[in-house]
């Protein structure tokens, strides 16, 4: 199986303006991206890939479905839940372009302490936290 079987999901207030900055900052790829038929402003699904990672999004939106998971954003939560880690070869280079391209950095890059590699986090435009670093589990030894 090509990629992680593991792929974060996330909701966006704005979609669109997500998969733009993301791809944008962040340097993923736009795989699919399914928009109402009706609103184009509203994605009701799009996958986003970076190396054999990916993630999934959607527009927040009300109705029966979102109710049923209480889908909401970092933002409207006023807190970040969760964190996605993204393995990148340089993570200084990688930090210096997502600035470049509007993104907010809350932690310069750095050594990680008590285990290899260097990383740094940004926050979306929504206020997901994106961590991204040099240490790969995978290739890393038991």
């Amino acid at each position: 199986m090509p990629g992680s079987p593991v792929i974060p999901g996330l909701r966006y207030a704005d979609a669109p303006a997500a998969i733009r900055f993301l791809c944008d900052a962040f340097g993923f790829e736009l795989r699919a991206s399914y928009e109402d038929e009706a609103d184009p402003h509203i994605i009701h699904h799009a996958e986003l890939v970076l190396g054999q990672g990916m993630v999934m999004l959607g527009s927040a939106k009300d109705g029966e479905e979102e109710s049923l998971y209480s889908w909401t954003t970092p933002r409207d939560l006023g807190g970040v839940t969760a964190c996605i880690y993204v393995v990148v070869p340089d993570a200084d280079a990688h930090c210096l372009h997502a600035r470049n391209e509007g993104a907010v950095v809350v932690s310069e890059p750095h050594d990680n302490q008590g285990y290899p590699g260097r990383g740094y986090e940004a926050l979306d435009p929504e206020g997901n936290i994106w961590s991204f670093g040099t240490y790969d589990p995978w290739a890393a030894s038991v």
